[in-house]
């Protein structure tokens, strides 16, 4: 079962501001790069279910992060459907993303009180997902539904929601504070986050430095903007 309550997920993903993606079919990579995120001051991560095996995978690096990061909060995204978001529950999993919106997912995940984050591409499916028990919903893919100003323009008829952008989110001062600017509550990265070619040649302390960045940019935008919440 989840470590950790839905509620102290939700205040993990908020305070941070950043939600880290990334997926490696070698555990043992996997395992480095979280260790490496956890050293970077990042404490909420998200494993990406994809390719064979994946949950796993996931296995390994969650019973690595409760014996060797405690503070970790680790999820699972691109989960599709409920039997794949039941799975990675019982493996341990403090939360479960989406792409997309699926009610039965949020039904499992409600009645084991663990945090489900939805994807959504309309005011209508963000709507849906809150009646459904989404604290935070996700737009994806976030540049392709209009970027920054997408945020803002459903952040006008309902100021209460808390929206994560996911896909087109980039690890630099400009980009991160448009979307911060329109009012997004948190921001999901991945590729751009993780450059294969760092992992590859094993140049772990370059990636430390990248992620430390990062995370200590978004820090510095939200204080200066203030946090939607």
């Amino acid at each position: 079962m989840a470590k950790y309550k839905r509620f102290r997920v939700v205040e993990t993903i908020l305070e941070s501001g950043m939600m880290p993606l990334y997926y490696h079919q070698q555990a043992e990579v996997c395992k480095k790069v979280l260790e490496v995120a956890y050293k970077a001051g990042i404490r909420v991560f998200e494993f990406t279910n994809r390719g064979d095996f994946a949950h796993e995978v996931f296995a390994q690096i969650n019973q690595y992060a409760l014996n060797h990061l405690p503070e970790m909060v680790l999820g699972v995204g691109s989960v599709v459907d409920a039997p794949t978001a039941s799975l990675y529950m019982q493996l341990g999993a403090n939360f479960i993303v989406s792409p997309l919106l699926n009610e039965e997912i949020a039904r499992v995940c409600n009645r084991r009180k663990v945090l489900w984050i939805p994807g959504c591409g309309t005011l209508s499916e963000i709507s849906k997902a809150e009646e459904l028990g989404a604290e935070i919903v996700k737009i994806f893919p976030a540049k392709q539904l209009g970027g920054p100003a997408f945020i803002k323009s459903i952040l006008g008829p309902c100021p209460w929601t808390l929206i994560m952008p996911s896909g087109g989110v980039e690890p630099e001062e400009d980009n991160l504070r448009q979307w911060f600017s329109a009012g997004a509550a948190c921001v999901g990265m991945g590729s751009n986050l993780f450059p294969s070619e760092l992992i590859r040649e094993e140049k772990y302390n370059e990636l430390k430095n990248l992620l430390e960045q990062t995370f200590q940019l978004v820090q510095k935008i939200r204080n200066q903007i203030g946090k939607p919440y």
